[in-house]
């Protein structure tokens, strides 16, 4: 979090932005944002996230738990899934039946 809160820092200065102009922006106190800026751990989630889209990061946290690119998760459904299916004996008769009234 310390890389993260430096790297939030880089990005205000870079853009000319003063602590109280963001702070004010993401509607949280100057000392809440500095406290971010220093990645404390107790700053919540929505606060690093409304400083990314406040200095133009748009909404990266919706693209990390993006579940399409979820490998890991892709990985284990795959393996969940069973090495063939059978129909149930009750469905298989009533098939059957559809298929000798077709004929």
């Amino acid at each position: 979090m310390t890389k993260f809160g430096s790297d939030l820092a880089t990005a205000r200065r870079k853009r000319g932005l003063t602590v109280i102009s963001v702070a004010e922006r993401m509607g949280v106190s100057k000392n809440t944002y500095l406290r971010a800026e220093k990645g404390d751990p107790g700053v919540g989630l929505g606060v690093y996230a409304m400083a990314l889209f406040v200095l133009g990061f748009g909404d990266p946290l919706r693209s990390l738990i993006d579940v399409s690119r979820d490998d890991v998760g892709l990985l284990l459904d795959e393996e969940r899934l069973p090495k063939r299916v059978r129909m149930k004996k009750a469905r298989v008769h009533s098939e059957r039946a559809a298929v000798r009234k077709a004929i």
